[in-house]
């Protein structure tokens, strides 16, 4: 059966599916989204963990205490370290957080709010989206 959205690492290891339309797309300039993208900030959205399906490969998981105080695992291929997703996040049972750049359509998912602009580094423009300085709520 085939799937609405897929993606992968940078070698192709370890690939993923689901078929879940985003409703929660961010782009986000917190410090943890920085440092483990290696960017100015991280676009990731949610999908239920019931949909999300690894359908091949075996992403090698770290688990990480958020500034929030909050834990999670980000999920990488073990081969080429691409970060794919993370999930077992204790502020959002029940969902994984899949970076927009590990699909193979990114173009299909767009941010619909930038968060922790607090954050942002003066040289980036803010897109125009709704924008918070910290988590929405």
């Amino acid at each position: 059966m085939t799937r609405k959205y897929t993606g992968q690492c940078a070698c192709g290891a370890v690939r993923f599916a689901f078929d879940t339309d985003p409703n929660f797309v961010a782009n986000c300039h917190c410090l943890d989204c920085k440092r483990a993208t290696g960017g100015e900030a991280a676009t990731f959205f949610a999908v239920p963990q019931e949909d999300f399906t690894v359908i091949s490969g075996s992403p090698k998981a770290f688990h990480y205490i958020a500034d929030s105080g909050k834990g999670l695992d980000r999920n990488f291929c073990p081969d080429c370290g691409a970060r794919l997703f993370s999930s077992n996040l204790e502020s959002f049972p029940g969902l994984v957080f899949v970076t927009l750049g590990s699909l193979d359509r990114p173009e299909l998912i767009k941010p619909g709010v930038e968060m922790f602009t607090r954050r942002r580094l003066a040289w980036a423009r803010a897109l125009d989206l709704p924008q918070f300085d910290g988590m929405p709520g």
